[in-house]
């Protein structure tokens, strides 16, 4: 049996046509969302320029309400500080001593009378006392005088002497076998007396020490001269430190 076709059923002459109407409605739609306009947003905020307004400053004048001036009432101070008021201390204040037991007051003894918005209190004003610390002027030192200081009648040698015969020599320095010479720098002052002694040139710390434990020691000298007026002068010594059996 052979088969028929239907000219009904048959969509292929139809396709053109239906390929024609997609590509319609594909323009169709394109151009809708072209066209679409959003809806206005109504939550932006709207601002309103309002003219700028000058605003003048009222400047109020102060005024002041003169009073009477307030009358002065006798105001009672305790004797002590009543005679400061009065310049009766002219001198440092004076301190007196009394026993333990003895009662002190401190208050202000103040008469009967009330106090009002009137009432005038008379202020007494406390000075600081300053007190003035006079510099002590620094001694003037020499080195060479019209008369050079004298120790027991002789000059410095007679000084090195008494050094040599009055020196100790350490044992941790003998011990280690250290020798030298300690420059010991002094000034006599103008009462005879050794001071501001210093190492000028140092060999050991023990030895040292030693060096200015002599002079330090040293008993009083006479004092120089300076136009017939004491001075104090400078000097320096050297102290020798030799162990005895090592002598050339």
């Amino acid at each position: 049996m052979k088969s028929k076709k239907s000219n009904k059923a048959n969509l292929e002459d139809k396709r053109i046509i239906f390929l024609e109407l997609g590509f319609i409605a594909t323009m169709l739609i394109c151009l809708a969302f072209l066209e679409w306009k959003s809806a206005p947003n109504y939550t932006e905020q709207i601002y309103l320029g309002l003219p700028e307004m000058e605003f003048e400053e009222e400047i109020i004048p102060v005024t002041r309400q003169d009073y009477p001036s307030p009358k002065v009432d006798a105001v009672y101070l305790a004797r002590s500080e009543l005679e400061k008021a009065q310049g009766k201390l002219a001198g440092p204040n004076i301190l007196r001593i009394v026993d333990d037991a003895a009662e002190i007051s401190d208050e202000l003894t103040v008469g009967d009378q009330e106090a009002d918005q009137t009432t005038q209190v008379a202020v007494v004003d406390i000075m600081d006392v300053v007190v003035v610390e006079e510099e002590e002027e620094e001694e003037e030192i020499f080195f060479i005088v019209e008369q050079m200081p004298t120790f027991n009648g002789g000059d410095l040698r007679e000084f090195q002497k008494y050094c040599q015969q009055n020196l100790v020599y350490p044992e941790v320095a003998m011990d280690n076998d250290i020798t030298g010479t300690v420059v010991i720098q002094f000034v006599v002052n103008k009462n005879g007396d050794v001071v501001k002694a210093k190492v000028a040139r140092s060999v050991d710390p023990a030895l040292d020490a030693e060096a200015l434990r002599v002079v330090n020691s040293s008993p009083k000298w006479t004092p120089g001269k300076q136009r017939n007026v004491p001075a104090s002068v400078s000097f320096t010594v050297p102290i020798r430190f030799i162990i005895a059996d090592r002598l050339p």
